[in-house]
Protein backbone atom coordinates (compact mmCIF):
# COMPACT_ATOMS: atom_id res chain seq x y z
CA UNK A 1 0.00 0.00 0.00
CA UNK A 2 1.34 3.32 -0.85
CA UNK A 3 0.41 7.18 -0.21
CA UNK A 4 -0.33 10.29 -1.44
CA UNK A 5 -2.43 13.46 -0.26
CA UNK A 6 -5.65 14.50 -2.41
CA UNK A 7 -5.56 18.06 -1.25
CA UNK A 8 -4.55 20.46 -4.02
CA UNK A 9 -4.26 23.45 -1.67
CA UNK A 10 -1.95 23.07 0.88
CA UNK A 11 -0.67 25.59 3.55
CA UNK A 12 2.71 27.05 2.69
CA UNK A 13 5.25 26.01 4.89
CA UNK A 14 8.85 26.85 5.22
CA UNK A 15 11.44 24.07 3.65
CA UNK A 16 14.62 23.40 4.92
CA UNK A 17 16.23 26.04 3.45
CA UNK A 18 13.82 28.30 5.02
CA UNK A 19 11.88 30.08 1.97
CA UNK A 20 8.41 29.33 1.99
CA UNK A 21 6.49 26.86 -0.39
CA UNK A 22 3.10 25.48 -0.69
CA UNK A 23 3.24 21.82 -0.10
CA UNK A 24 1.18 19.74 -3.43
CA UNK A 25 0.36 16.62 -4.79
CA UNK A 26 0.33 14.86 -8.08
CA UNK A 27 -3.00 14.02 -9.03
CA UNK A 28 -3.51 11.45 -11.89
CA UNK A 29 -2.08 8.31 -11.08
CA UNK A 30 -4.05 5.18 -11.03
CA UNK A 31 -3.63 2.94 -8.06
CA UNK A 32 -2.84 -0.34 -8.79
CA UNK A 33 -3.91 -3.47 -7.33
CA UNK A 34 -0.89 -5.79 -8.46
CA UNK A 35 1.38 -2.67 -6.02
CA UNK A 36 -1.27 -2.87 -3.84
CA UNK A 37 -1.69 0.59 -3.56
CA UNK A 38 -4.46 2.94 -1.71
CA UNK A 39 -3.37 6.60 -1.25
CA UNK A 40 -3.48 7.98 2.07
CA UNK A 41 -5.70 11.03 2.36
CA UNK A 42 -6.43 12.24 5.22
CA UNK A 43 -4.54 15.35 6.49
CA UNK A 44 -4.75 14.46 10.35
CA UNK A 45 -3.42 11.03 9.85
CA UNK A 46 -0.53 12.24 8.16
CA UNK A 47 0.14 14.76 10.54
CA UNK A 48 -0.08 12.38 13.45
CA UNK A 49 2.66 9.62 11.69
CA UNK A 50 4.79 12.37 10.80
CA UNK A 51 5.29 13.05 14.73
CA UNK A 52 5.23 8.94 15.04
CA UNK A 53 7.87 9.06 12.68
CA UNK A 54 9.71 12.07 14.33
CA UNK A 55 12.59 12.24 11.56
CA UNK A 56 15.74 14.04 12.32
CA UNK A 57 18.40 15.65 10.24
CA UNK A 58 20.94 13.27 12.43
CA UNK A 59 19.69 10.34 10.97
CA UNK A 60 19.56 8.11 8.06
CA UNK A 61 15.73 8.35 7.04
CA UNK A 62 14.72 6.00 4.26
CA UNK A 63 10.87 5.77 2.95
CA UNK A 64 9.25 2.15 1.50
CA UNK A 65 6.55 3.63 -1.14
CA UNK A 66 6.24 7.24 -1.20
CA UNK A 67 3.71 7.00 -4.22
CA UNK A 68 2.95 10.88 -4.56
CA UNK A 69 4.28 12.31 -1.33
CA UNK A 70 1.82 12.00 1.50
CA UNK A 71 4.45 11.45 3.89
CA UNK A 72 7.29 12.05 1.80
CA UNK A 73 6.93 15.43 1.64
CA UNK A 74 6.03 16.92 5.20
CA UNK A 75 9.06 14.79 6.10
CA UNK A 76 10.72 17.18 3.46
CA UNK A 77 9.76 19.80 5.64
CA UNK A 78 11.29 18.52 8.58
CA UNK A 79 14.80 17.17 7.08
CA UNK A 80 17.28 18.11 4.14
CA UNK A 81 18.07 14.56 2.71
CA UNK A 82 15.47 12.02 2.47
CA UNK A 83 16.30 8.26 0.80
CA UNK A 84 13.23 6.91 -1.12
CA UNK A 85 12.43 3.18 -2.53
CA UNK A 86 9.82 2.74 -5.14
CA UNK A 87 8.84 -0.03 -7.40
CA UNK A 88 6.56 1.68 -9.43
CA UNK A 89 8.34 3.51 -12.54
CA UNK A 90 5.74 6.36 -13.01
CA UNK A 91 5.91 7.33 -9.47
CA UNK A 92 9.52 7.20 -9.04
CA UNK A 93 9.15 9.44 -11.86
CA UNK A 94 7.08 12.05 -10.51
CA UNK A 95 8.92 12.50 -7.41
CA UNK A 96 12.04 13.14 -10.04
CA UNK A 97 10.60 16.11 -11.32
CA UNK A 98 8.91 16.86 -8.04
CA UNK A 99 9.10 21.05 -8.09
CA UNK A 100 9.91 21.42 -4.65
CA UNK A 101 11.39 18.08 -2.83
CA UNK A 102 12.97 16.67 -5.61
CA UNK A 103 17.00 17.57 -5.28
CA UNK A 104 16.56 16.22 -1.37
CA UNK A 105 15.23 12.99 -2.53
CA UNK A 106 17.78 9.92 -3.45
CA UNK A 107 14.87 7.79 -5.05
CA UNK A 108 15.72 3.88 -5.68
CA UNK A 109 13.82 2.47 -8.12
CA UNK A 110 13.42 -1.08 -6.66
CA UNK A 111 11.61 -3.64 -5.07
CA UNK A 112 12.14 -2.96 -0.88
CA UNK A 113 12.08 -7.39 -0.61
CA UNK A 114 15.56 -6.87 -2.72
CA UNK A 115 17.60 -3.50 -0.60
CA UNK A 116 20.44 -4.25 1.58
CA UNK A 117 19.35 -1.90 4.14
CA UNK A 118 22.97 -2.21 5.48
CA UNK A 119 24.21 -0.11 2.16
CA UNK A 120 21.82 2.68 2.98
CA UNK A 121 23.13 3.49 6.74
CA UNK A 122 25.37 6.44 6.53
CA UNK A 123 28.38 5.91 9.18
CA UNK A 124 27.95 7.53 12.77
CA UNK A 125 23.85 7.66 11.83
CA UNK A 126 20.64 5.65 13.10
CA UNK A 127 19.10 4.34 10.52
CA UNK A 128 15.06 4.91 10.20
CA UNK A 129 13.05 3.60 8.10
CA UNK A 130 8.96 4.26 7.85
CA UNK A 131 6.19 3.52 5.25
CA UNK A 132 2.92 2.82 4.34
CA UNK A 133 3.40 -0.88 3.34
CA UNK A 134 1.68 -2.80 0.61
CA UNK A 135 -0.76 -5.13 1.88
CA UNK A 136 0.25 -7.67 -0.55
CA UNK A 137 4.25 -8.13 0.93
CA UNK A 138 3.60 -6.37 4.29
CA UNK A 139 4.92 -9.71 6.30
CA UNK A 140 8.09 -11.02 3.98
CA UNK A 141 8.90 -6.92 3.91
CA UNK A 142 8.52 -6.72 7.56
CA UNK A 143 11.30 -9.82 8.05
CA UNK A 144 12.94 -8.88 5.60
CA UNK A 145 13.65 -5.62 7.16
CA UNK A 146 13.80 -7.44 10.64
CA UNK A 147 17.08 -9.36 9.26
CA UNK A 148 18.86 -5.51 9.60
CA UNK A 149 18.04 -5.24 12.98
CA UNK A 150 21.89 -4.49 14.04
CA UNK A 151 21.42 -1.51 11.65
CA UNK A 152 17.87 -0.28 11.74
CA UNK A 153 17.61 1.97 15.19
CA UNK A 154 13.45 2.42 14.60
CA UNK A 155 10.84 1.59 12.33
CA UNK A 156 7.02 3.11 11.65
CA UNK A 157 4.90 1.49 9.40
CA UNK A 158 1.12 1.37 8.67
CA UNK A 159 -0.29 -1.79 8.44
CA UNK A 160 -3.21 -3.65 7.71
CA UNK A 161 -5.17 -3.84 11.35
CA UNK A 162 -5.43 -7.20 11.55
CA UNK A 163 -1.42 -7.60 10.45
CA UNK A 164 -0.79 -5.36 13.78
CA UNK A 165 -3.09 -7.15 15.82
CA UNK A 166 -1.14 -10.51 15.25
CA UNK A 167 2.13 -8.65 15.53
CA UNK A 168 1.41 -7.27 18.93
CA UNK A 169 -0.72 -9.87 20.87
CA UNK A 170 0.34 -11.38 24.03
CA UNK A 171 0.25 -15.03 24.83
CA UNK A 172 -3.45 -16.26 25.23
CA UNK A 173 -5.06 -14.68 22.71
CA UNK A 174 -6.31 -15.61 19.68
CA UNK A 175 -4.25 -13.57 17.39
CA UNK A 176 -0.95 -15.25 18.98
CA UNK A 177 0.77 -17.28 15.94
CA UNK A 178 3.54 -17.88 14.35
CA UNK A 179 3.96 -13.58 12.96
CA UNK A 180 3.71 -12.68 16.65
CA UNK A 181 6.51 -14.68 17.59
CA UNK A 182 9.00 -14.52 15.32
CA UNK A 183 8.57 -10.77 14.88
CA UNK A 184 8.48 -10.13 18.33
CA UNK A 185 11.90 -12.41 18.97
CA UNK A 186 13.43 -9.36 16.77
CA UNK A 187 12.18 -6.60 17.96
CA UNK A 188 9.57 -4.08 20.20
CA UNK A 189 6.36 -4.11 18.31
CA UNK A 190 3.82 -1.24 19.62
CA UNK A 191 0.76 -0.41 18.17
CA UNK A 192 0.09 3.43 17.70
CA UNK A 193 -2.74 4.49 15.44
CA UNK A 194 -5.74 3.36 13.55
CA UNK A 195 -6.94 4.35 10.33
CA UNK A 196 -10.43 3.92 8.92
CA UNK A 197 -10.85 3.03 5.00
CA UNK A 198 -12.22 6.48 4.14
CA UNK A 199 -8.85 7.67 5.17
CA UNK A 200 -7.68 6.31 1.85
CA UNK A 201 -8.49 6.60 -2.07
CA UNK A 202 -9.36 3.86 -2.94
CA UNK A 203 -10.91 2.74 0.14
CA UNK A 204 -9.57 -0.72 1.25
CA UNK A 205 -11.96 -3.07 2.40
CA UNK A 206 -10.12 -3.56 5.90
CA UNK A 207 -8.83 -1.05 8.46
CA UNK A 208 -5.18 -0.05 8.58
CA UNK A 209 -3.20 1.00 11.62
CA UNK A 210 -0.05 2.29 12.39
CA UNK A 211 2.85 0.21 14.36
CA UNK A 212 6.24 1.71 15.98
CA UNK A 213 9.26 -1.33 15.82
CA UNK A 214 11.98 -1.01 17.10
CA UNK A 215 14.64 -3.96 17.26
CA UNK A 216 16.17 -5.27 19.84
CA UNK A 217 19.61 -4.15 20.83
CA UNK A 218 20.76 -6.88 22.69
CA UNK A 219 18.06 -10.08 22.11
CA UNK A 220 16.78 -10.95 25.46
CA UNK A 221 16.30 -14.99 24.45
CA UNK A 222 18.95 -16.49 21.93
CA UNK A 223 17.80 -19.06 19.87
CA UNK A 224 21.87 -21.10 19.02
CA UNK A 225 20.09 -21.47 15.65
CA UNK A 226 17.01 -19.45 14.41
CA UNK A 227 15.88 -21.84 11.50
CA UNK A 228 15.42 -24.60 14.28
CA UNK A 229 13.27 -22.03 16.05
CA UNK A 230 10.99 -21.14 13.08
CA UNK A 231 10.49 -25.06 12.39
CA UNK A 232 9.36 -25.73 15.81
CA UNK A 233 7.32 -22.84 15.42
CA UNK A 234 5.63 -23.39 12.70
CA UNK A 235 4.92 -26.85 14.02
CA UNK A 236 2.98 -25.90 17.20
CA UNK A 237 0.95 -23.26 14.98
CA UNK A 238 0.29 -25.48 12.02
CA UNK A 239 -1.44 -27.37 14.29
CA UNK A 240 -2.78 -24.62 16.75
CA UNK A 241 -5.73 -26.77 17.90
CA UNK A 242 -3.89 -29.32 19.32
CA UNK A 243 -1.78 -29.66 22.32
CA UNK A 244 1.88 -29.22 22.09
CA UNK A 245 1.83 -33.25 23.15
CA UNK A 246 0.47 -33.81 19.53
CA UNK A 247 1.74 -30.74 17.92
CA UNK A 248 5.68 -31.30 19.43
CA UNK A 249 5.47 -34.88 19.64
CA UNK A 250 7.99 -35.75 17.60
CA UNK A 251 10.59 -33.74 18.82
CA UNK A 252 9.94 -33.47 22.68
CA UNK A 253 8.50 -36.17 25.18
CA UNK A 254 6.39 -35.01 27.90
CA UNK A 255 9.38 -35.58 30.61
CA UNK A 256 10.98 -32.52 28.90
CA UNK A 257 8.00 -30.14 28.27
CA UNK A 258 8.04 -30.65 32.16
CA UNK A 259 12.14 -29.76 32.76
CA UNK A 260 11.12 -26.79 30.99
CA UNK A 261 7.88 -25.78 32.55
CA UNK A 262 5.62 -26.32 30.06
CA UNK A 263 2.54 -28.22 30.37
CA UNK A 264 2.11 -30.88 28.09
CA UNK A 265 -1.45 -29.87 27.78
CA UNK A 266 -1.13 -26.97 26.39
CA UNK A 267 -1.43 -25.51 23.03
CA UNK A 268 0.59 -23.31 21.07
CA UNK A 269 -0.89 -19.85 21.77
CA UNK A 270 -0.04 -20.44 25.40
CA UNK A 271 3.41 -20.66 24.87
CA UNK A 272 5.78 -17.83 25.84
CA UNK A 273 8.67 -16.93 23.10
CA UNK A 274 11.16 -17.24 26.15
CA UNK A 275 9.57 -21.31 26.03
CA UNK A 276 9.90 -21.50 22.39
CA UNK A 277 13.46 -19.99 22.30
CA UNK A 278 14.23 -22.67 25.20
CA UNK A 279 12.45 -26.03 23.05
CA UNK A 280 14.60 -24.90 20.18
CA UNK A 281 18.01 -24.76 21.78
CA UNK A 282 16.91 -28.02 23.61
CA UNK A 283 16.19 -29.69 20.64
CA UNK A 284 19.71 -28.16 19.43
CA UNK A 285 21.37 -29.49 22.08
CA UNK A 286 19.99 -32.77 21.55
CA UNK A 287 21.51 -32.90 17.76
CA UNK A 288 24.38 -31.56 18.51
CA UNK A 289 24.00 -28.22 16.74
Amino acid sequence: MQNTNSRSNRKKSADPAGSSRPRTSYQGHHARKNFGQNFLRDEQVISNIISLIAPTDDETVVEIGPGLGALTEPVCEIIKHLNVIELDRDLAERLRHHPFIRDQLTIYEKDALTVDFSELREPGRNLKVYGNLPYNISTPLLFHLLKYGNVISDMTFMLQKEVVDRLTAAPDSKDYGKLTVMAQYFARIMPCLVVPPEAFTPAPKVYSAVVKVIPHATLPYVAKDYDLLEQIVSSAFNQRRKTVHNSLGDYFTDEVFASLGIDPKARAENITIEQFVKLANTLAEQRGS
